[in-house]
């Protein structure tokens, strides 16, 4: 038997079709082996671009890909629509939401992330996270509705639906500031000619002492001028320690009266019941280097959800998409190799970071390769490139890159439609 224990035939379950999930499941579509990927959505999401979905700029369905239709012409991978509610690793079976099961010879983890609210349960309430497509629409309808609001508002309240704060500036938090500050600048004026501009605030808080805080020092500076140039209200070492959906109070002492307030500040594994506790560090699943539980041979995490001690990273990798993408491959190339050799050595996984980036308005963006670091128009247009060549069709490519270039020339978007109003974290009352 080989090194994974993995033989032809064999069933392999992946949960989750994030980043990891399906790179796996498109480097196993052509093996020898029964492949079955559950997620709760029917289709993979492309989180980098959530926050033009959030401001307007993208239709959901251009960064939306259908597992179905992605592995439409693949006779080894299934697709099952479910929501996984526990694992049982002695009876290889998974419990899904519809009281189902499906059986595994061996499971991959790939859940991925939710926000983290750090146990504050009036701000998982009240405040809006940014995790899912739905999450984006819902912070789009929102933000449109609020304006739609603050015409009928009394005066005392017409500053609460103008006060957007967003907490967190790591990447989510920047790009989603500056994506809102444009829109205040070239595009809602048009369409709102009552109301004060000067008064909408875009509010962005860091616990830390810098705006992307895992950057370089250049990168951290440049996204604060690039952020404070463009009206954002940048508060660095402030945190939020309370908001009832109606005023948010820092720890400052300070009371901004707001109705929006979106949630980028950490994020934590989504971890499923049933495994054993010392398989579990930080809400991420403990793994050796080829991505296996500590504790089973036939159980894989993957991306997020895995905790990997290497000796260039002894604290885990960052919960970013290369790591996710590349641990899959890893896996992947591992399994197909040992199905055609049973004496292949497997081949540990390492981090090689490609870099970051992120953008923060127009000609207004920060890249950092491994040797070399830019910023301003060239690394903005960079960005736009190396997204684009990530997005899966071809035809969502030629879609977004139209909405892009029509954005652009126009400085303006007419994806405004504000649909389902139905805001869990709103009360809707009386004008």
């Amino acid at each position: 038997m080989n090194h994974l224990g993995i033989k032809k035939g064999e069933k392999v379950v992946i949960i989750g079709g994030g980043f990891a999930g399906l790179q796996l499941a498109k480097t196993l579509r052509d093996s020898e082996l029964k492949v079955i990927l559950v997620d709760r959505q029917n289709h993979h999401q492309f989180q980098p671009l959530f926050y033009q979905v959030a401001s307007g700029r993208l239709e959901p369905s251009s960064i939306s890909f259908p597992f179905r239709k992605i592995f439409q012409k693949s006779k080894t991978v299934d697709f099952r629509m479910a929501d996984i509610t526990s694992i049982d690793p002695n009876e290889r079976k998974i419990m899904t939401s519809y009281n189902r099961t499906i059986t595994y010879d061996h499971l991959v983890i790939a859940s991925g992330c939710r926000t983290n609210f750090f146990g504050n349960k009036a701000m998982s309430e009240n405040a809006f996270s940014m995790k899912t497509t739905q999450d984006a629409i819902e912070i789009r309808n929102k933000i449109l509705f609020s304006f739609e609001k603050e015409i009928f508002a009394r005066p005392e309240d017409k500053q609460a639906w103008m006060n957007i704060i967003i907490v967190g500036a790591g990447p989510t938090g920047v790009e989603l500031s500056g994506a809102f500050a444009e829109l205040k600048k070239d595009v809602l004026p048009k369409d709102y000619h009552n109301i004060d501009f000067s008064k909408f605030n875009i509010i962005l808080l860091e616990g830390s002492k810098y705006t992307l805080n895992n950057m370089s020092d250049e990168s951290k500076i440049a996204s604060r001028e690039y952020l404070e140039k463009m009206s954002v209200i940048v508060k660095t070492e402030t945190m939020l320690e309370s908001y009832d959906g109606d005023v948010a109070i820092l720890n400052t002492g300070e009371q901004i009266p707001s109705k929006n307030v979106i949630w980028a500040a950490g994020v934590k594994g989504n971890i499923i019941e049933g495994l054993y506790e010392e398989d579990i560090f930080r809400s991420r699943y403990r793994v050796d280097r080829f991505n296996r539980l500590i504790s089973f041979k036939n159980i894989y995490a993957l991306g997020d959800v895995a905790y990997m001690e290497t000796p260039n990273y002894p604290k885990g990798h960052p919960q970013v998409a290369n790591v996710a993408i590349n641990q899959a491959k890893n896996l992947g190339k591992n399994i197909l190799k040992t199905l055609k050799n049973e004496n292949y050595k497997s081949v540990e996984y390492e981090y090689h970071d490609l870099g970051m980036m992120a953008t923060i308005g127009k000609h207004k963006a920060v890249v950092e390769l491994p040797f070399f670091k830019f910023k301003g128009p060239i690394a903005w247009y960079v960005w736009m490139f190396l997204h684009l060549m990530l997005i899966l069709s071809v035809r969502n490519k030629i879609v977004i890159f139209f909405n892009w270039a029509w954005s652009y020339l126009t400085k303006d978007t007419s994806l405004r439609i504000i649909t389902n109003i139905n805001y869990k974290k709103e009360k809707i009352t009386d004008y």
